[in-house]
């Protein structure tokens, strides 16, 4: 059991509007294509705006929609004050912010700055030479002693990228290697570079002065290296090292992170959001990253509840053992309590669907998408929501790796078979069931050819799920998922049990049950769900306080039930006293 100290007073009276919003993401390239060229734009964003207030979110998260050669699907960025051509211009940004606005949303941009592309004016500079007035811009190295540049093993130190293959790039013509964690089109930033960290602010500031809400900063833990990148260890059957512990966290991480916030939120603090995605990152460092005393961040994107699902690498699903996941979740709820905040999200861009990696796609799929929500949106912390997770999207039957669009993916494909000999058809069911594309398939608007993303041949295949799952059929239905997220978005706005009340975490070693209790005062809220198809009797659940039995159901997914009924198949029920109106069943 987690039990979690009472701070309501604190909170209730806390200004930061992020802390009772929900937050949607939009991934641009498969929102809504307006001009029929097959990749979502920002006219298309527009378009929906409505769709989105109806939904009743407090703020759009947009991934990139930077100018950029798309090796990485905007993550490579060629120019941070230009919008790329394939998402329109400018103009179209400052209309969005515009018409955002006067529907009561913000808008969050994702601010990738621990690398660029290799195409960017910065990069192009620095590559020129060694004596480049930017070359210190990168991280540039010589090749080991003793060995040619080019050649194997001559890389400065044996760290892998997180795409495959090594992180260091050589470059015949000024001798050297760069470093790149990622892509090799995505060459490292020199964040030991004053120089560096002064244009990344000023950049950052002429978006605030545009209007921009605030940012999700991309792998924003990676941006400190510890000097003299040393070697990491090789793990049996790998070809590289894992260089992870020498730049996740770094040592001049929280510097850096508090120079950005003198330099550019300084004076706009409770206006704006901050959020950084953060691979590694622990509860301690969270609490440190997100203490408003400290001024760093907001809150962060962290993975531990996400990573519980696979074994030595993501392409390597395991089953989910719920007990874990319960314990991740109220580590977390528990660990941000008293100081700093939480994240709360299922599903990103770079996630598979979660109605098909924690729920049930087939038989129970209404049932467990909507579960999913509630359990996820009733718990303490800002909740995000990603495109088509309110209409219960599911992960795509890939039939070929020819379908596959994500160089992660691809390049994952490419070395496991090509070089490691594995089966082409078990790492194939192993991108299927985690892969990037999985939540990149076009938002299914309708019944349409290609779920009514575009009137062209789309950039990747829609989910042909699109003619039974998508927003035209559940818009404005009861019982519908959409209906379902409309009236937990409403409760978080409503109701600040739901805000800031108390968490307590209850049967944390049941298989199946998932239940926990907030509270605020003299109200409390209890929050059941049976993550399974077998039937579970409350009264066996020792923790499950009898009490219960005279609260209200405010919320379900199965036609109302008393609190001692047996919980049907993924069947989720919320309680609260003093009671409200049943908001949706």
């Amino acid at each position: 059991m987690t039990d979690v100290a009472t701070t309501p007073a604190r909170l209730a009276h806390d200004a930061d509007w992020w802390k009772s919003a929900v937050i949607y993401q939009v991934y641009p390239r498969s929102f809504a294509d307006s001009n029929g060229d097959g990749i979502g734009d920002l006219p298309g964003v527009l378009a929906h705006l409505d769709y989105l207030h109806t939904l009743g979110v407090d703020a759009i998260w947009l991934s990139p929609i930077y100018a950029s050669p798309q090796d990485d699907n905007g993550y490579d960025i060629s120019d941070y004050r230009a919008i790329d051509p394939a998402f329109g211009t400018l103009d179209d940004v400052d209309e969005l912010i515009a018409q955002a606005h006067a529907r009561g949303i913000k808008i969050v941009m994702d601010l990738v700055v621990n690398h660029t592309s290799d195409e960017h004016a910065w990069f192009r500079e620095s590559a020129g030479g060694r004596e480049s007035a930017r070359r210190d811009w990168y991280i540039w190295r010589p090749p080991r002693p003793g060995f040619e540049g080019g050649t194997p093993g001559a890389e400065p130190n044996n760290w892998s990228s997180f795409f495959s293959g090594s992180a260091w790039q050589w470059d015949a013509a000024s001798g050297e290697y760069y470093l790149h964690l990622f892509s090799r089109k995505q060459p490292d930033l020199n964040w030991e570079n004053p120089e560096v960290r002064t244009a990344i602010f000023e950049m950052m500031t002429w978006w605030l002065d545009r209007g921009v809400d605030g940012f999700r900063m991309d792998v924003i833990n990676l941006i400190s290296k510890v000097p003299g990148l040393p070697d990491g260890v090789v793990a049996p059957g790998a070809v590289y090292g894992d260089g992870t512990p020498f730049c996740i966290n770094g040592p001049r991480l929280h510097e850096f992170l508090q120079e950005m916030h003198a330099r550019v939120f300084a004076g706009r603090v409770g206006q704006l959001v901050t959020v950084g995605e953060m691979p590694g990152v622990t509860v301690e460092d969270a609490r440190l990253f997100t203490d408003p005393a400290r001024n760093e961040l907001n809150m962060v994107f962290q993975f531990e509840h996400v990573d519980l699902d696979h074994g030595a690498h993501k392409f390597d699903p395991l089953p989910l053992d719920l007990r874990a996941l319960k314990g991740s979740l109220g580590r977390w709820q528990e660990g941000l309590h008293e100081t700093g905040w939480n994240s709360l999200y299922w599903n990103n861009h770079d996630q598979p669907r979660a109605v098909s990696r924690f729920g049930d796609d087939g038989a129970y799929w209404s049932q467990s998408a909507r579960a999913l929500g509630a359990v996820l949106h009733l718990m303490r912390g800002t909740p995000y929501i990603y495109q088509g997770e309110e209409l219960g999207m599911t992960n795509v039957p890939f039939a070929s790796i020819d379908e596959v669009r994500d160089i992660e993916s691809l390049n994952f494909f490419a070395d496991a078979v090509g070089n490691r000999g594995e089966s082409a058809e078990v790492v194939l069911a192993g991108i299927r069931h985690s892969g990037r594309d999985n939540a990149r398939t076009p938002m299914q608007w309708s019944a349409a050819p290609h779920g009514g993303f575009t009137t062209g041949q789309p950039w990747i295949e829609a989910n042909p799920n699109a003619d039974r799952i998508n927003a035209e059929s559940q818009v404005g239905r009861a019982g519908s998922v959409f209906e379902f997220y409309r009236a937990l978005v409403r409760m978080r706005h409503d109701d600040p049990v739901v805000g800031y009340g108390d968490i307590r975490m209850l049967a944390l070693e049941h298989p199946a049950l998932v239940a926990y209790s907030r509270a605020l005062g003299d109200a409390r809220l209890l929050v059941v769900a049976n993550f399974g198809v077998e039937p579970i009797d409350p009264a066996g659940v020792d923790e499950l306080d009898p009490s219960w039995a005279r609260a209200t159901l405010v919320l379900s997914n199965y036609p109302a039930a008393e609190f001692g009924e047996p919980l049907r198949p993924w069947e989720v029920r919320v309680f609260r006293e003093p009671g409200l109106a049943v908001i949706s069943s």
